[in-house]
């Protein structure tokens, strides 16, 4: 372990578990990331790796075949994998949103049925919230869901599905009126349904079709799409939780948990972004010594550390606030919004460190470069985070009387 980003009060368990995971990202990650990256290619040997490292179960309880760790090591293990590559943590991430969801409000024969699966990494999870129009503005979901004797049937078009055609399972966010009379906050109108589909593009199952990939300027590798319902019929018994109307609940307590899996990423980033900069400043030499002995770049690896620090003490504190039962929203903002700035910040000094070299695509810093900005959209804009913080801080700071 390097001396940045380190994490007091670990138990010999989390510790053994990130070496683990620390040995892999450094043995069959980095060495291939970027050559991958390049290809846009799905990375099926490093995903078949970490099934058989348990990471898709790690928060999985014991009694469903997973490891049962909380949220912290969860989050800790995606610093350490998106430090090799960021789309791997977001293959990890969709499928971990959608077992917690699952853990958290589904009915307990979805329980039974969908995690051991999913802890074996046999059933593959994303969700699907954003649609073409929507951006930050949930409320305005238009897909629907209508009753039709023991099923619904969905409607609709969903943006931005990470997964998309690798998954075999989408929590789907429509809008349900059965039984929410006109007028109803549109919040109260939602409902999350747990879509079974066949990996792959095209269309997956009847009423169900996966266009193809999304061409994205980073984030590569990862499978991002659109899903289009058209009289795609669910049972009534895979609404999540057995209860329409309560989908914006379950979808925002995922995303609460996904901002600081967010959070932990842009850190890991942020640490690789830090080495590679820290290592070629030792390496290049400019005006007879190496530029590392410049006092423009020893401020510049100063602010860069600091970053990373900063970003990873606020990521830790979200998820210990999370595990301990507690409201964490107003943690869980400031976290994703500092890491995810603090990245696109460290990562752009590295680059710069790296001179004309960094523009080469040769060189890893050219790859994060077009990756981090990802982060500031992801899980809510800076944007959103602010007011979520906003209002937060004023519930605390609420003058009486």
């Amino acid at each position: 372990m390097t001396r940045l980003a380190q994490t007091e009060g670990l138990t010999d368990i989390q510790q053994e578990i990130l070496s683990t995971v620390r040995d892999f990202v450094d043995k069959e990650i980095i060495p291939v990331a970027t050559e991958l990256e390049h290809r846009d290619e799905y990375p099926s040997q490093i995903v078949e790796g970490l099934k058989e490292l348990g990471v898709f179960g790690l928060m999985i309880p014991e009694e469903y075949g997973g490891l049962g760790e909380s949220l912290l090591t969860y989050a800790l293990t995606v610093e350490e994998i998106a430090r090799g590559w960021m789309s791997v943590s977001g293959i990890i991430n969709t499928h971990f949103i959608v077992a917690y969801m699952l853990k958290q409000h589904g009915t307990q024969e979805q329980k039974d049925y969908f995690l051991p699966k999913m802890a074996a990494g046999e059933i593959r999870g994303a969700f699907s919230m954003s649609e073409p129009a929507l951006g930050s503005d949930v409320s305005a979901i238009s897909s629907k869901g209508v009753r039709d004797g023991d099923d619904y049937v969905l409607n609709g078009q969903k943006m931005w599905l990470t997964n998309g055609g690798s998954s075999t399972l989408v929590a789907v966010l429509c809008r349900t009126d059965e039984g929410h009379p006109e007028g109803t906050a549109p919040h109260k109108s939602m409902t999350t349904f747990l879509v079974e589909k066949e990996a792959g593009f095209g269309e997956v199952r009847p009423g169900l079709t996966i266009p193809g990939k999304i061409d994205k300027m980073g984030y590569k590798g990862v499978d991002t799409t659109e899903l289009i319902m058209d009289g795609l019929r669910i049972p009534a018994d895979r609404v999540l939780g057995g209860e329409t109307g309560r989908g914006f609940y379950h979808m925002m307590d995922g995303v609460e948990v996904g901002r600081v899996n967010v959070a932990a990423r842009g850190c890991g980033v942020a640490q690789r972004a830090f080495e590679l900069g820290v290592s070629y400043a030792q390496q290049r030499h400019t005006f007879g010594k190496p530029i590392a002995q410049h006092q423009a770049i020893q401020f510049k690896l100063a602010e860069m550390a600091t970053k990373v620090e900063a970003a990873h003490a606020m990521m830790v504190n979200a998820a210990r606030k999370k595990d301990s039962g507690q409201r964490n929203d107003l943690e869980a903002g400031m976290a994703k919004y500092l890491a995810s700035e603090y990245c696109k910040e460290v990562v752009e000094d590295a680059f710069r460190i790296h001179g004309g070299y960094g523009f080469s695509k040769e060189y890893e810093i050219e790859r994060l470069y077009r990756e981090a900005p990802m982060l500031l959209i992801g899980e809510g804009t800076a944007e959103i985070q602010k007011m979520i913080i906003g209002r937060r801080l004023l519930e605390e700071y609420r003058i009486q009387g």
